[in-house]
């Protein structure tokens, strides 16, 4: 993890507990049971609470429900690649109904964000998040992506200027192949196939998977970027898979980039990486 990672340690249950009482309900020898939905989601507003200040954070049954240390750590990592700078506006494509980046990101860093989204059910529920916690609320809009095939277009504005954008693509290429995902992680985790295939994180079709999973969606993220170029500082997105990378380098050399990184992150046994480009 990243070294300003809040949770470089194991969770501090007597404290989180202390912050919100709820939470003792599902922890047995300091520790929850990770595949019980209701135990990560408690656990995730105890974690906001404590460490970020989000007094009331909830999301609709089903929803991504996203693992707060590996979130944090692409902001912190965001942070380096714009050397810590203060006040900048940042752009979260598919923020959900979790809202996390722009609330880490405003809580670490005070950067003011954009989160847009193609479900509206998602962004009206964050909304309510938002208006629960008017500290945050200032520093955050909601902007609804009409468009399903489109991602910076109609939601960045003429005129506008993001010091980065950040994106937690859906990485699967199926709902098939996004369910298979979800059972090996049911299995990883020592439990029972899930016969209703939900994931202790959840998570909704457009958070999960969409056609051609992730490299086609960061495909068509590094095609629209072009039109953009005097609008975003850095243009960046989360890959998973790192089979991934020489098909997407390939892509970021068709157009005119100025600068490419890629920065690998890890959390315990999982690695992923940021890939970023300047235009």
């Amino acid at each position: 993890m990243h070294q300003r990672n809040r949770h470089l340690s194991r969770y501090p249950m007597k404290e989180l507990i202390q912050s919100l009482p709820a939470l003792r309900d599902f922890v047995k020898d300091e520790t929850i049971d990770f595949s019980n939905p209701d135990a990560v989601k408690t656990l995730n507003q105890s974690l906001l609470k404590y460490f970020y200040g989000v007094t009331k954070w909830n999301i609709p049954e089903g929803y991504l429900c996203p693992p707060i240390p590996g979130r944090a750590d692409y902001i912190h990592h965001l942070a380096d690649l714009i050397s810590l700078k203060k006040k900048a506006h940042i752009l979260d494509i598919g923020t959900g109904a979790n809202g996390v980046y722009p609330l880490l990101a405003f809580a670490e860093y005070g950067w003011t964000s954009v989160g847009s989204d193609i479900d509206e059910a998602a962004l009206k529920s964050l909304d309510l998040v938002l208006k629960e916690n008017p500290s945050f609320q200032k520093g955050i809009e909601l902007r609804l992506q009409t468009h399903s095939k489109s991602i910076f277009k109609n939601i960045i504005k003429p005129g506008e200027y993001f010091d980065l954008t950040l994106c937690n693509p859906p990485f699967h290429a199926s709902l098939e192949e996004a369910q298979a995902g979800t059972e090996r992680k049911w299995k990883n985790l020592g439990k029972p196939k899930s016969g209703s295939k939900m994931l202790n994180f959840g998570g909704q079709k457009a958070e999960l998977w969409c056609e051609g999973g992730e490299k086609a969606f960061i495909a068509q993220m590094i095609f629209e970027s072009t039109q953009y170029a005097k609008q975003v500082g850095w243009f960046t997105t989360l890959v998973s898979k790192e089979a991934n990378l020489p098909f997407l380098y390939k892509q970021l050399e068709k157009i005119k980039t100025t600068e490419i990184r890629t920065l690998d992150m890890s959390q315990g046994q999982k690695k992923s990486r940021i890939l970023a480009w300047k235009l």
